[in-house]
């Protein structure tokens, strides 16, 4: 199977799923995006640009500095500490995953607000290793 073949079942296994997007955070590019309906490409980009933020942000990395340095683990340059973001706007379900065995990629799923949202983050959850599988 391919990403995009895999993304799209993904998208069909997740409640009201609506979008699901692969983003390579350290370059902050789309590498494969799934939607129900079409976007402008700029907004896709855009999505992954915020993505990269989101997990890259000049506040984010200060704040893993610090939680390294008070475990003592100020040389584990690789140790994140945000794995999954959840952001709940007007009508939408925005879920963020990183990467288990791949921590410089994020998959986006996208889903209506009307969701059960324990669904989608169970669901979420297992799209995940098939997505890793594909790259």
């Amino acid at each position: 199977m391919s990403l995009d073949t895999t993304l799209q079942q993904s998208v069909a296994s997740i409640p009201e799923c609506v979008a699901a997007g692969y983003v390579d955070i350290s370059s902050g590019m789309l590498l494969s995006v799934r939607t129900v309906d079409s976007h402008p490409r700029e907004v896709l980009d855009l999505v992954a640009a915020a993505t990269a933020d989101l997990y890259q942000g000049p506040n984010i990395r200060s704040i893993e500095q610090m939680f390294r340095r008070a475990r003592g683990l100020e040389d584990q340059e690789g140790a994140h500490y945000f794995q999954e973001i959840i952001v709940n706007s007007e009508n939408l379900i925005h879920v963020f995953m990183r990467g288990k065995r791949y921590p410089d990629y994020v998959m986006v799923f996208v889903c209506r607000r009307t969701a059960n949202l324990g669904m989608v983050l169970t669901r979420s959850r297992l799209a995940m290793p098939l997505i890793e599988a594909e790259i």
